[in-house]
C-alpha cells in the first residue's frame, strides 16, 4: 500500500448487509497480500464473544503487519473501540464505508437467502443495528456499485491523504 512507510495500517470496512464490503475487503486484501479478517463470521463460527474478539484484536494488532477487518463495526461506539486498540498499537486505523442503495442490497439479499422474507428479516434487522458514519469518523466512502478498480483508486487515494490528527479516533 502506498502512501505510509512507518506505521502498519489497518483498514475497517463496514457498511449495510450486501453493499460489497466482503467482495472489497478480499480484493484488496488480495492485491496487497493483507492479512484479511472478517470479525462477524470468526464470532459467530466460533460462539466468541465481544471479550474474544477483542482479544483477537489485542494478537492481531501486536503483528504489526497491514490488516484489512470487517464485520463488527456496526455502530460508532464498536468502531471507536476497534480502532483505539490499533491506534494505540501503534496502527494508522482507517475506515472504509461501503455505501449502496436500496433497491440493489435488497435484490443481492434476496439472491443470497433465496427467500424474500428472509431477506426482508435479515435486513431490517441489520439495518436497524447500522450507525452511519459521523462527521469525526472521517470514512473513506466508497459506492458498492463501482468496480474494485475504481475502489481502490479511491481508497489508496484517501490513504495517500490520510492525516493521522484528523482520523485517529
Amino acid at each position: 500500500m502506498e502512501g505510509n512507510k512507518t506505521k502498519p495500517r489497518v483498514i475497517l470496512v463496514f457498511g449495510a448487509p450486501c453493499s460489497g464490503k466482503t467482495t472489497f475487503a478480499c480484493n484488496f486484501a488480495k492485491k496487497y497480500s493483507l492479512a484479511y479478517y472478517d470479525l462477524a463470521a470468526i464470532k459467530d463460527d466460533n460462539k466468541f464473544s465481544h471479550d474474544d474478539i477483542m482479544t483477537i484484536l489485542e494478537l492481531l494488532s501486536r503483528t504489526k503487519q497491514n490488516l484489512i477487518i470487517e464485520g463488527c463495526l456496526d455502530t460508532e461506539s464498536a468502531r471507536s473501540e476497534v480502532r483505539s486498540v490499533f491506534y494505540n498499537a501503534g496502527y494508522e486505523p482507517a475506515l472504509v464505508w461501503i455505501q449502496t442503495d436500496v433497491s440493489t442490497i435488497r435484490n443481492r439479499m434476496k439472491f443470497k437467502f433465496k427467500s424474500v422474507a428472509k431477506a426482508k428479516e435479515e435486513y431490517n434487522s441489520a439495518v436497524d443495528a447500522l450507525e452511519a458514519p459521523s462527521d469525526n469518523e472521517h470514512p473513506i466512502i466508497l459506492s458498492g456499485k463501482h468496480t474494485f478498480e475504481t475502489q481502490n483508486k479511491h481508497v489508496i487515494s484517501g490513504l495517500a491523504d490520510f492525516k493521522t490528527n484528523d482520523r485517529k479516533r
